[in-house]
């Protein structure tokens, strides 16, 4: 039997976001690497992930009426964090069906807060969101917007289904300023990462190669502070953390 085509070859790697039919390949990426995605993410960021997405709720500012959108919530950690946080419901939605079988699992369970759910998983594309205009307080994206085979109208998509007065949350990878952490971090996920990862999953989708040049090769923070206001937000804040390997971006609908 013929091994499966890779979702991203060599060529391809060159310039990721300009690969024809980039949605098709990530969503079969997806797809391939769903049962061992937590654990990759745990291992590979030496536990960081966590912290990453609780800074982000915490940004968030959530209340206790707030209503979330969690856009390609992958496993769903990203959604359930917002639940902890107290919201009073918290949609999920990711168009990778793998991601959601295992979001939805029977297994999970929210141990900070049991009483706390994730209302709903929705498979559903990020550019053709099936909700009505104002829905949500707050929308949010854990480490997805890259990933968009077209980014405005994701962020449009984003900027739609939210309330005046609502905010978006986003969660991204970006190259540090700093010239030796930059330096560090790229050797480490250009290089180690790619290879543990690979080692660990078993992936052939080519997932973690894709990884590290999808990061170097999409927007840093100032240019996606830009296009957040391209969007119709109002007012766009940008935190970095861990010396800027992520930064957290808050946008408000006016």
């Amino acid at each position: 039997m013929p091994a499966e085509e890779p979702a991203w070859t060599p060529e391809l790697l060159d310039a990721p976001h300009d690969a024809p039919d980039k949605a098709g390949r990530i969503r079969r990426m997806f797809n391939r690497i769903a049962p061992t995605y937590e654990l990759i993410n745990s291992v590979c960021s030496v536990g960081r992930d966590a912290v990453w997405r609780g800074k982000a709720v915490e940004c968030a500012s959530v209340r206790n009426d707030d209503e979330v959108l969690d856009i390609a919530c992958g496993t769903g950690d990203f959604a359930r964090a917002f639940a902890s946080a107290g919201a009073r419901a918290v949609v999920g939605c990711d168009f990778a069906h793998e991601m959601l079988i295992r979001a939805a699992g029977p297994h999970r369970r929210l141990t900070a807060h049991p009483e706390a759910c994730v209302s709903l998983w929705c498979e559903a594309d990020a550019l053709r969101l099936p909700f009505r205009s104002g829905s949500f307080s707050i929308t949010s994206c854990a480490f997805g917007v890259r990933n968009f085979e077209d980014l405005d109208a994701g962020l449009a998509q984003m900027f739609r289904v939210l309330r005046p007065g609502g905010r978006t949350v986003i969660l991204e990878f970006t190259r540090p300023r700093n010239r030796t952490a930059r330096r560090l971090y790229e050797f480490y996920s250009n290089r180690l990462m790619p290879f543990a990862a690979t080692l660990i999953s078993h992936d052939r989708s080519g997932a973690y190669r894709y990884l590290p040049r999808s990061v170097v090769s999409f927007l840093d923070a100032g240019q996606m502070c830009t296009r957040l206001h391209g969007a119709g937000f109002g007012r766009v804040t940008a935190t970095p953390l861990t010396m800027g390997i992520v930064t957290v971006y808050v946008a408000t609908r006016d």
